[in-house]
């Protein structure tokens, strides 16, 4: 068969030669097949469930748990005046954001018109408190017992879940960060050492450091009469960490809305005085007036209408610690190890970033007088972002996956609280279908955040 001429119509090519014809048949078959066998499936599993007169769907969430709960945080409920809030709040972000698009494409910034700063205050904050004001009574919190439904206790897992999971993103990336700059230190023991820790972590199992940290370092350590402490301040025994608990009073949401419109004034005070240099070159103050303000408000308030903060220290009573912020050893030992394991990939990531900067720049950078802190934070972290945020992505993801290691160990997550009502229930798919769709969506949600922080630290060609 002579093959078609270039001048030969695409009609007339066979069907079977023609790429994007094929191409769409090859999509249309996949996603036949997908289909069938999802088909397949959800049939095979219903007549399953049909043969062992298991009831299907999710009216089991309603029925009492009747089981205990650890590690608990208060569950939000969601009626009434919180949605109202909540919608505020959404709403109000994202008129902002159509605002702030809408600066930008005039060349401007919205601090830099003092009646738009106000507009975007009243939509932060005056809207929901005017919300907040007229909802009443009608937002509150649920503190689980075993008479909640096993709905609450998912969410009690849930909000466990991230927990731990933002707190680890935070510390270990801290500890990674700290650790990549020392093993490129020109001091040869430091540099040794965070390599040795580096090694060692990396290639030791999370599960086996979880239960070395768990068994071997808390377990071991005294009882409630003998704990450790710390100035009076931390009290660290085999039942866990005890710290200050700040109780909240009178006009605690003032205070707290009061450093919320700073910090958002002063966000956006830096947007307009990075655009102003680019702009024109000229360098307005931003670091001393934003701590001032931060301080003047804050302070303000405080001295106005008192002290929005007692602390509740942890006092001994009977056999155990009462009072007091406790972080319990099942949340200590994950905490531990998941930041201590990732802070070494994190490590590695931060160092390969800083090592992908060429030289000849932090060359530039010291022959224009900048010391080598200045040179490190000005000129090469922020061209290292570029290379350092897509890995530092997957390790956020996979710190946040891992944390599903805690049913080993008793921490009451969303593995550990679905594992629990399926045997009680005896529903297994409806508990892990959840299960998947909410650790689906913190990858979705962590992903969006790092994609769109890589977005704004990308260049861009002019």
């Amino acid at each position: 068969m002579t093959p078609p001429r270039r001048d030969q119509p695409q009609s007339l090519i066979a069907l079977w030669r023609n790429p994007v014809a094929r191409a769409w048949i090859y999509q249309i078959a996949i996603l036949l097949a997908v289909g069938l066998g999802a088909h397949t499936l959800f049939q095979n599993t219903r007549r399953n469930l049909e043969e062992k007169d298991t009831v299907s769907g999710f009216a089991y969430l309603a029925n009492e748990a009747s089981f205990g709960i650890g590690e608990i945080l208060p569950v939000p409920v969601l009626e009434g005046g919180l949605i109202h809030l909540l919608i505020a709040i959404v709403a109000g972000l994202f008129l902002v954001f159509l605002l702030s698009r809408w600066q930008k494409r005039r060349g401007s910034t919205i601090g830099a018109d003092t009646r738009l700063v106000i507009v975007v205050f009243i939509l932060l904050f005056g809207v929901p408190l005017a919300v907040l004001f007229y909802s009443g009574d009608t937002i509150r919190a649920i503190h689980y017992t075993e008479a909640n439904s096993y709905g609450v206790a998912l969410m009690v897992g849930l909000l466990n879940t991230f927990k731990v999971s933002l707190i680890g993103c935070v510390l270990a990336t801290l500890l990674g960060l700290f650790l990549g700059i020392s093993r490129l230190s020109s001091n040869w023991l430091v540099a040794k050492l965070s390599e040795t820790y580096i090694e060692i972590v990396r290639n030791i199992p999370l599960l086996v450091q979880l239960f070395f940290v768990y068994i071997a370092v808390l377990r071991t350590l005294p009882q409630p009469e003998n704990s450790l402490r710390f100035f009076d301040v931390a009290i660290l025994n085999n039942r866990g960490l005890y710290l200050p608990s700040p109780i909240p009073q009178d006009f605690a949401n003032l205070f707290m809305l009061s450093i919320a419109a700073t910090l958002t004034g002063i966000y956006f005070w830096r947007r307009h005085v990075k655009q102003r240099q680019d702009r024109t070159g000229e360098q307005l103050p931003f670091f001393l007036p934003s701590v001032a303000a931060l301080v003047a408000v804050s302070g303000l308030v405080w001295l106005i209408f008192g002290t929005p903060f007692q602390l509740e220290y942890a006092e001994l009573r009977g056999f155990n610690f009462v009072g007091g912020l406790e972080l319990s050893p099942e949340f200590t030992a994950m905490l531990i190890s998941l930041t201590l394991y990732t802070a070494a990939f994190i490590a590695e990531i931060v160092r390969s970033g800083i090592q992908a900067v060429s030289k000849g720049q932090r060359e530039a950078a010291q022959s224009l007088g900048l010391r080598g802190g200045q040179t490190l934070r000005l000129i090469v972290l922020p061209q290292a972002m570029r290379v350092m945020i897509p890995p530092l992505t997957s390790q956020f993801l996979n710190l946040t996956k891992n944390s599903s290691l805690g049913t080993a160990i008793g921490f009451a997550e969303v593995v550990n609280i679905s594992g629990t009502i399926i045997n009680q229930s005896g529903q297994a798919i409806e508990p892990i279908a959840l299960t998947m769709v909410i650790y689906l969506t913190f990858s979705l949600s962590i992903s969006m955040l790092m994609n769109w922080y890589n977005a704004k630290m990308r260049l861009v060609e002019r």
